[in-house]
């Protein structure tokens, strides 16, 4: 199934991504750090979805609160509470 999730408190806006067979795939961010957000979707990519959740959340960038990382764990949460 495919989602998108509007990101909050990055320099990244938006993350595209899918969830099938309990794996994370096509992961995309609209945004922020082009570079370091290609290599975390080309690290996380086929990776169970709950893996990449506990991975990420909590991980921060510089002096924020959250980070791309982060807001992908949220993201992929709040996908995975939507489908039970």
């Amino acid at each position: 199934m495919d989602y998108s999730y509007r990101t909050q408190g990055t320099c990244s806006r938006e993350i595209y991504f899918s969830i099938e067979d309990g794996k994370v795939k096509d992961i995309r961010f609209v945004g922020g750090c082009d570079g370091n957000l290609k290599a975390i979707s080309k690290l996380c990519e086929g990776m169970d979805a709950r893996k990449v959740s506990e991975l990420l959340t909590g991980n921060t960038c510089g002096f924020k609160s959250t980070s791309c990382g982060d807001q992908l764990a949220r993201a992929i949460d709040k996908a995975l509470a939507q489908n039970g």
